[in-house]
């Protein structure tokens, strides 16, 4: 009965962060890049000592982002998120985890979302720089959201054999052109 009471709106994205541990293990095998996934802190609050499970807790801080770590040398963080519908809530990014995202570009380091458009099962990179764009939009009085139609298709992430999420083909892709 304890099991009914759990609050599963935290597991959203579950699906996009096996598909991304996947990936960030073959990155390690093949020494392209070390990225590790962030526990999220919780504080049980309530016990069940007779089966041994926690019943109730709550998270014990916000969390920054979902994944950093290191890519040859660029230190690069980032968050996955899921989008049911072609329109995605800019309310689904918080404010801590954006100006965690700014002071680690701030830092010469490199953040982005990982956004998974369920119904389409495409994955889209967005960089820090085009989640600004639409944030600031929302800021200034804009909609507080972005379409998937006004997305640059040239950074939907390409899922390869083995079902590797390579997000580092659209990292690459940023890499060039802030060298431009």
């Amino acid at each position: 009965m304890a099991e009914d009471k759990w609050n599963v709106k935290g597991l959203r994205g579950s699906v996009l962060e096996e598909l991304i541990n996947y990936t960030n293990e073959k990155y390690r095998q093949q020494k392209l890049a070390l990225v590790q996934k962030i526990p999220t802190s919780i504080k049980p609050v309530r016990f069940d000592k007779t089966k041994r499970h926690i019943t109730l807790a709550y998270f014990d801080q916000k969390s920054t982002v979902d994944y950093i770590g290191v890519v040859q040398g660029i230190p690069i963080c980032f968050d996955a998120k899921e989008c049911a519908k072609d329109i995605f809530p800019l309310q689904n990014i918080h404010e801590h985890q954006v100006e965690f995202m700014r002071q680690y570009e701030e830092q010469g380091g490199i953040s982005f979302l990982l956004i998974y458009f369920t119904s389409r099962h495409v994955c889209y990179y967005m960089s820090f720089q085009e989640m600004m764009k639409y944030w600031n939009r929302a800021k200034e009085g804009g909609v507080k959201h972005f379409k998937y139609e006004e997305l640059d298709i040239g950074f939907f992430v390409p899922l390869k054999q083995g079902m590797i999420l390579h997000y580092l083909e659209c990292l690459q892709k940023v890499l060039e052109q802030k060298d431009q």
